[in-house]
């Protein structure tokens, strides 16, 4: 139960914290850890590698203990351990478990799976909530899951943010594991970085061997390949190997493939040759059977007036939906509530809830303190000037109070001098652009978001 509890507080301040750090800052160290354990004033968080370990504990630690401290309602220390027996000298190998079968430096062909590959253990077929909106989706997934040698490639699922397409492809992992098949799951984003890592290290064929003689390969977010053209150039032709050998490719994206910015002509062909289908929204009734659904191993016991609540005050994100779940039942076991009551989740909503978080920052903190990151004055950022250093610093106050004080554009642009909500908008797209490319504008934006919760 203490396991349990350190990891449902875990996963709280996991949805927080994503709202509060870069996303690939977010993907890199945050993603892949759990809550291990928890005393009255210590929790204890299992990291992947030492790497992680040692990055979180000197970068992010007063950020993460903070937020910890807004969850648990009283300060925590928090420390980073590995989780299990991962370490530096064996980070390779850690990596090399995402896919179906063991790796190493020496022998780069991929064989058997084994070790398990590290996939969401509670992402399977068997738990994803089947409805309207998801049915052909479900479906698609399953029957190449089955039989991926007779199924159309490649499967392109699309849909918005946490309506469950990373959970499609973990299922299908999950499947095809137990199936003693070659596949390997990643992000576009992880991809990217495995290959500029192996052209700066001279291993690029290596790289090739390890991504062409799979059997299926599941990759997500394919949008964050867009306007990386040498990046995209590797994938269409691991993409071309991948179907001369019958192999299958699955792949998500958040918007259907002509609508993918700087996607080059062919792969955006390629995709569209194959089986395009979309994850809508959940409705009311799919809300609930989801919060059903995700209900099943946790406790405290949950009053089912509480699921209706949810269902109404949740967006139609699920990942939102769920994050709402475990607020509730950990505040529940905080507060030592034997059931989660529909008092009990409204208190927990309005204390944590990241929509209506009592500590979002000010939109005048964030001006004042944008404008002295960069030694302006907050007249010179609401004022018309164009200049590039001026210009820069607007724009990342604008997409900070866009992401963190969750204000509407009209509401930003009233602070820029009334500028035309289009000006907002471009701005907050064009910081949303650089944070996926520019590591100077990611470590910029992350100090400030930083600074703006002190």
């Amino acid at each position: 139960m203490v396991e349990n509890t350190a990891d449902r507080i875990w996963q709280t301040t996991l949805g927080q914290l994503e709202l509060q750090v870069t996303r690939p800052n977010f993907e890199t160290w945050l993603k892949d850890t759990v809550g291990l354990s928890i005393t009255d004033t210590t929790l204890h968080v299992g990291t992947p590698n030492d790497y992680a370990t040692t990055w979180l504990s000197t970068r992010l630690l007063p950020l993460i203990a903070k937020t910890v401290a807004g969850i648990a309602g009283r300060p925590m220390s928090v420390v980073f351990e590995l989780n299990g027996s991962a370490s530096a000298a064996c980070i390779e190998e850690a990596e090399a478990s995402l896919f179906g079968g063991p790796h190493t430096a020496t022998a780069s062909v991929i064989r058997s799976p084994s070790p398990k590959p590290r996939l969401r253990e509670k992402f399977t077929f068997e738990r994803f909530v089947v409805s309207d909106s998801n049915r052909l989706a479900y479906a698609s997934c399953l029957a190449l899951a089955d039989t991926p040698q007779e199924h159309v490639s490649p499967l392109f699922i699309y849909g918005h943010v946490g309506l469950g397409k990373t959970h499609l492809l973990h299922a299908i992992g999950h499947r095809l594991y137990r199936r003693d098949m070659r596949f390997y799951y990643t992000s576009s984003e992880h991809f990217t970085n495995e290959f500029v890592t192996a052209i700066a290290q001279g291993r690029a064929d290596e790289f090739r061997r390890r991504y062409r003689q799979l059997d299926v390969l599941l990759i997500d977010d394919i949008q964050f390949l867009g306007g990386k053209e040498r990046t995209q150039e590797e994938f269409f032709y691991t993409f071309n190997d991948l179907e001369h050998a019958g192999a299958s490719v699955v792949i998500t994206s958040d918007r259907p493939p002509e609508q993918v910015a700087g996607l080059a002509r062919r792969l955006r062909s390629r995709f569209q040759g194959g089986l395009v289908v979309d994850v809508q929204p959940p409705d009311r009734e799919t809300r609930l059977a989801i919060l059903h659904a995700k209900s099943a191993d946790l406790k405290p016991a949950i009053d089912p007036a509480v699921f209706e609540t949810l269902a109404d005050r949740s967006s139609d994100n699920v990942r939102d939906l769920e994050g709402s779940l475990n607020r509730v039942t950990a505040y529940a076991q905080l507060v030592k509530s034997p059931t989660v009551t529909v008092e009990v989740a409204n208190q927990a909503l309005s204390a944590f809830s990241p929509h209506v978080s009592p500590t979002a920052p000010q939109p005048a903190h964030v001006i004042n303190t944008v404008a002295r990151f960069f030694g302006l004055t907050t007249e010179a950022l609401a004022g018309k000037s164009r200049a590039k250093t001026i210009a820069d610093a607007r724009h990342i106050a604008i997409y900070i109070l866009r992401e963190d004080c969750h204000l509407h554009l009209k509401e930003i642009a009233a602070y820029f001098g009334n500028r035309d909500h289009t000006s907002i908008l471009h701005a907050h797209r064009k910081i949303t652009t650089l944070l996926r490319t520019e590591p100077q504008m990611q470590q910029q934006v992350a100090q400030l978001r930083f600074q703006v919760t002190q």
